[in-house]
């Protein structure tokens, strides 16, 4: 488990987003928890959502946003404000820093900079709890076979974990995590998104369910319209506070096309990307890259899960995918549709149902490698102490 630096953003320049995204987001320890374009949200989202900075844009009225932060900086003293402006005006500067913000940064951002203000926040921070990693599975298309994968792959993190393993149903209305487990959920995501306050573990408790294999799930609303309600700033919070006490979080989702799935997607360790070798499962991600790519994320946290190896096109490759996609692989996995349906039917994990069939062999591999990952890379942060610049599932 490592220390992420989790940041609530308020800016109104669209044309601005994607440079500071992407500037936040090439620091692997940045987590992206709100983004609000209006002062008057500011307060709220630092209310309900644990966060380590607000990052202000003062432009294009500095001395109407200057006071507002400020005010921010005294009522939570261990927040820290950074302000970004264009304007290299000396007297902004000094009366930013007076107010009590933390860092001041000039337009166009500098990365040098940037991560030496993030590793202070780091170092201020450090000896305090870690928190868990975040892995979302995406599938590329309808069907595909990503809520299985989440599922098992959290029963078989669960099975090697020290730590708390709980998998997550982004699916709001459709969703089908508490079906593959055979578990009735009386209490759903859609009864804590939408809380006035940072969540208590304990709160977030009471709608958990626990499986057999040990692993914690959080299931989609039991009612349409209460989908409705969620939006993917609030799954980010809820999120956050998950990994506070959980070694590890799987999602399911967020779905393609999702209006806030970006924001989790952004806030994530790892994303997982599910595609067969398939010329519209292909176009499909390529879709989605795309969007990601034009929306200044870093991609480097997305990596490519070929399922179904052996039902797919003869025409195309591995290789000829990861080309299109201009993406990292990280495993494959067969088809072995008999296998996983009778999983599905029967609400058992592979572990459970066909622990040497091929697929869960496939699974319990690729869960094995992320947690040797997270193992390395904390025994490397230990050695090395870089704090925040160490990367996140070194060599995954």
């Amino acid at each position: 488990m490592g220390y992420a630096a989790r940041f609530i953003i308020l800016n109104s320049d669209e044309q601005f987003r994607k440079e500071l995204r992407a500037a936040l987001l090439t620091f692997d320890g940045v987590k992206v928890v709100a983004e609000v374009e209006e002062m008057a949200l500011v307060g709220q989202a630092v209310e309900q959502i644990a966060a380590d900075v607000l990052l202000v844009n003062l432009d294009p009225n500095p001395e109407a946003v200057l006071p507002m932060a400020g005010g921010i900086a005294t009522a939570y003293p261990n927040l820290a404000v950074f302000a970004v402006s264009a304007s290299a005006d000396s007297g902004l500067i000094l009366r930013a820093l007076r107010t009590g913000l933390r860092e001041f940064l000039p337009r166009p951002i500098d990365l040098t900079a940037l991560g030496e203000a993030i590793q202070r926040v780091a170092s201020a921070h450090a000896g305090q709890e870690t928190r868990g990693r975040v892995i979302t599975v995406t599938g590329s298309s309808g069907g595909i076979g990503a809520t299985m994968f989440a599922t098992n792959l959290a029963v078989e993190l669960a099975a090697i974990a020290s730590g708390r393993v709980t998998v997550v149903d982004l699916d709001y209305r459709f969703g089908q995590v508490a079906t593959h487990l055979d578990i009735d959920a009386p209490y759903s995501i859609a009864d804590l998104v939408n809380t006035p306050e940072q969540l208590e573990q304990q709160v977030i408790e009471r709608a958990l369910v626990r499986h057999s294999s040990g692993v914690w799930v959080l299931s989609r609303p039991n009612q349409f319209e209460l989908a409705d309600s969620i939006t993917g700033s609030s799954c980010v919070g809820l999120l956050s506070s998950l990994a506070q006490f959980n070694e590890y979080v799987v999602t399911d989702g967020p779905l393609r096309g999702d209006i806030g799935g970006q924001a989790i997607l952004d806030f994530a360790d790892l994303n997982f990307l599910l595609v067969q070798l398939l010329v519209p499962s292909v176009r499909s991600a390529l879709r989605l890259v795309d969007s990601m790519r034009e929306s200044g994320a870093n991609l480097e946290r997305v990596q490519l899960i070929s399922n179904r190896l052996g039902q797919d096109s003869v025409h195309l490759s591995i290789k000829d995918v990861t080309t299109t996609l201009n993406l990292r692989h990280f495993a494959t996995m067969p088809d072995d549709w008999s296998t996983v349906s009778g999983a599905i039917n029967l609400g058992e994990p592979l572990m459970t149902h066909a622990p040497k069939s091929k697929v869960r062999q496939a699974i319990q591999s690729i869960a094995e490698q992320l947690h040797e990952a997270t193992e390395d890379d904390e025994e490397h942060k230990e050695t090395a102490k870089k704090g925040l610049m160490g990367r996140l599932f070194a060599g995954a």
